[in-house]
């Protein structure tokens, strides 16, 4: 089982939590990223998401201007240890109904993984067992 500490994203985009949801939209669409951390004093207190602004913002019709991040952004993400499974955060993301993860080493911030980089992670994996099978059987 492959730990996820290959595939954590280490550069993070860290927005102020009192970003508007427009301004935190438009750096999203430029860095072609779904999600953002957001931080208070340089401490990160959540994850901005694309879900997030159409949940929150667009369907409720709220203005992105007016709309701070703090007030629209997840508080609750869950966190792993870099040496976590691929397959136990799967698992966590289930049951919290979320897409991504923040990891920590200790108390320290690493950096979030997201399904899509858990997805890699694990057809990487299969595709690994898959070549060592094959060599296996042929030889």
């Amino acid at each position: 089982m492959a730990m996820i500490s290959q595939k954590v994203e280490r550069h993070v985009v860290l927005l102020d939590e009192n970003m508007s949801a427009r301004e935190a939209a438009t750096l999203m669409v430029e860095k072609h990223i779904g999600s953002v951390v957001v931080s208070r004093a340089s401490q990160v207190i959540g994850l901005f998401t694309e879900r997030d602004l159409a949940s929150h913002v667009i369907r409720e019709r709220r203005d992105p201007d007016q709309v701070k991040i703090k007030d629209v952004m997840r508080t609750m993400v869950p966190r792993v240890a870099p040496d976590e499974t691929g397959e136990k955060c799967i698992e966590l993301m289930k049951r919290h109904q979320c897409r991504h993860l923040m990891v920590y080493d200790k108390d320290a911030f690493v950096g979030i993984i997201s399904l899509r980089d858990l997805l890699v992670l694990l057809l990487e994996e299969k595709e690994e067992l898959i070549r060592q099978l094959t060599k296996y059987v042929t030889s």
